[in-house]
């Protein structure tokens, strides 16, 4: 099956600091290329790899589960940690507990982490039903396109197959009890309003990793695709600025070290209000 165009994988060979970026659940590659075009332009090597299933059909989608979505990004951080001599993982929504199993998974070969609207559980009633619901109904309503934009599309699907909704469930339980494996530093970046991931999501993220280098950041202009949103720019800058932190080689190449300051602690910074 042909991919979506915009929705194909993106990869840029850059210096010896990688950064592995992971899209979210019934998303694609489109929701983090402009992040991962900023890395690059910036002398990262990148890796934005397209999730089985994905990017596609949403038919395909209901023929995979997390340990092909899984899978995938793993065998793209062992390519990166071949080729380079730090790399750094990054995520949006479900990308963002894929990122955080593979910190808890491969340890000091993950210098760092940064998630953007990470998801950690299921919401709602429907939930705890999808074990017998997905033998009965196929599909669901999509979640694609949270944007506060009004200009801006996400690639996504329309319907969501609830066969990989159960195995997506099956997946935050998982990685739920791996937090405490994750000690690497971590900047999470969240929207209040997130019509897709509510923000305990993240909160419980925060309380069960074991960094004790952490910075959490408010996105108060953006939905859940926050990456293709209003604080897009705030992102990608917080992100460089994170990884000049622990890689020294990108550090010394920040003019001035713009943004950068004390990772150590729990701290919170908004961005304001406005449009």
């Amino acid at each position: 099956m042909p991919v979506l165009p915009g929705a194909e994988p993106y990869r840029h060979d850059g210096g010896e600091v990688g950064v592995l970026l992971c899209h979210g659940f019934t998303g694609s590659p489109q929701s983090l290329r402009p992040w991962a075009e900023y890395l690059a332009a910036r002398d990262l090597t990148v890796s934005l790899p397209l999730l089985p299933g994905h990017g596609t059909r949403w038919e395909d989608l209901q023929l995979t589960g997390w340990q092909d979505w899984y899978a995938e990004v793993d065998r793209a951080l062992r390519v990166l940690t071949e080729r380079c001599a730090q790399v750094f993982v990054f995520g949006l929504s479900m990308g963002g507990a894929l990122a955080l199993r593979l910190a808890a998974k491969h340890g000091d070969a993950v210098t760092g982490v940064v998630v953007v609207n990470p998801a950690n559980k299921v919401h709602g009633p429907s939930a705890y039903a999808l074990p017998v619901a997905r033998h009965l109904v196929r599909t669901t309503k999509g979640i694609a396109s949270d944007i506060a934009r009004p200009d801006t599309v996400e690639i996504g699907y329309a319907r969501v197959p609830l066969h990989a909704a159960h195995s997506l469930r099956r997946f935050f339980q998982l990685v739920d009890g791996e937090l405490p494996q994750v000690t690497q530093p971590l900047l999470l970046l969240h929207s209040p309003q997130d019509h897709v991931v509510p923000p305990e999501d993240s909160a419980r993220i925060l309380g069960r990793v074991s960094s004790t280098e952490v910075r959490e950041v408010l996105l108060e202009q953006s939905y859940h695709v926050a990456t293709l949103d209003h604080d897009a720019d705030r992102i990608f800058e917080e992100s460089l600025a994170f990884v000049g932190r622990y890689a020294p080689s990108v550090g010394e190449a920040l003019s001035g070290g713009a943004g950068r300051g004390s990772a150590k602690g729990l701290g919170k910074e908004g961005t304001g209000a406005g449009g």
